[in-house]
């Protein structure tokens, strides 16, 4: 009996042995198979990938051939009409003018009042009665600025620099001797010597030469006229109210009646502030006052003085 159960279990060994045995074979042939089938199907998909990338730039391709060229002209023009395009949709801007003719007027003074011999005095002890003139007077000028740059040649934002090129007439009075009696005897001074010099300085009745006179006598009018050229530095640009100043500038004074010495030009400096305030437009109103330094008397006539008043400025 026992030996029966040892045969049996025997041959129950050998049976599965032998099947695991023609069973190993088969899977491993059948891993191996799946393998190289996946392969091929990744390679495949990859071939398809490429396949279908060239078709895609073959399209590409055969488009941009089909396209008509533009020659060189075509491209110019088209970048003109952007370029026309861009202009037109960007914000219209304020025309404005930098330069600036002016108009001026306001009050006048002198340091030093006419002392001279055609005004009336230095001349036989005052004997003609002139007196000296007034230092106050009043001024009337006009002129122009013109823009040289807008930050100072790159050194200061929002700062111009103007050159201004401008005259001026200042009155300081008259002496008025009218219907004055020049004297009852030819050569003489006469009683009411109110005359100056020229006035006298005349032939009398019977053409021989001396201080006669005129039966009536004219007056002398003290006068000024004043070119100046000069930088102007104006700040705040862009804004309406606009302070400026002039550090220095030249000015050339032709004083009316000549001195002593017959002297009438007498140069020097000048110096300035003010301000304007644009109206409308480029229309302004502006404030100023200016002192000219001349550092010496002409033949004993000083020109320093100052001008301060007002003017009306018109953009071009």
């Amino acid at each position: 009996m026992i030996n029966k159960s040892k045969l049996v279990l025997g041959i129950a060994t050998a049976t599965f042995t032998m099947a695991a045995v023609m069973v190993s074979p088969q899977a491993a042939a059948l891993t191996k198979a799946e393998r190289i089938a996946a392969a091929a199907n990744n390679k495949v998909d990859a071939l398809e990938a490429q396949l279908q990338a060239m078709q895609a730039e073959l399209a590409s391709l055969r488009a941009e051939a089909s396209r008509p060229r533009m020659d060189a002209d075509s491209e110019k023009v088209q970048e003109l009409d952007q370029w026309m395009a861009s202009v037109k949709s960007a914000p219209v801007k304020e025309d404005h003018h930098d330069n600036t003719i002016f108009f001026r007027g306001g009050f006048a003074r002198n340091d030093v009042k006419r002392n001279d011999l055609l005004t009336g005095n230095q001349f036989a002890g005052n004997a003609l009665g002139g007196g000296r003139t007034n230092k106050d007077g009043w001024y009337v000028g006009a002129g122009f600025d013109f823009s040289l740059t807008d930050d100072v040649w790159g050194a200061m934002d929002d700062t111009q620099v103007l050159a201004e090129l401008m005259f001026e007439y200042k009155n300081f009075g008259a002496k008025n001797f009218k219907g004055a009696a020049p004297g009852a005897a030819p050569g003489t001074v006469g009683a009411n010597p109110a005359c100056t010099l020229i006035n006298l300085a005349a032939v009398d009745t019977a053409g021989a030469p001396g201080l006669a006179g005129t039966a009536n006598c004219n007056g002398v009018t003290v006068s000024q006229f004043t070119l100046t050229a000069a930088p102007k530095i104006k700040f705040m640009k862009g804004s309406a109210f606009r302070p400026w100043i002039i550090p220095i500038g030249l000015g050339v004074h032709v004083i009316s009646p000549p001195s002593n010495g017959v002297t009438v030009l007498n140069p020097g400096m000048m110096f300035g502030a003010g301000a304007d305030y644009k109206l409308w437009k480029d229309i302004y109103i502006g404030t100023d006052v200016r002192y000219h330094l001349t550092g010496r008397s002409v033949d004993g006539v000083n020109t320093d003085g100052l001008t301060a008043g007002g003017y009306l400025g018109l953009g071009f």
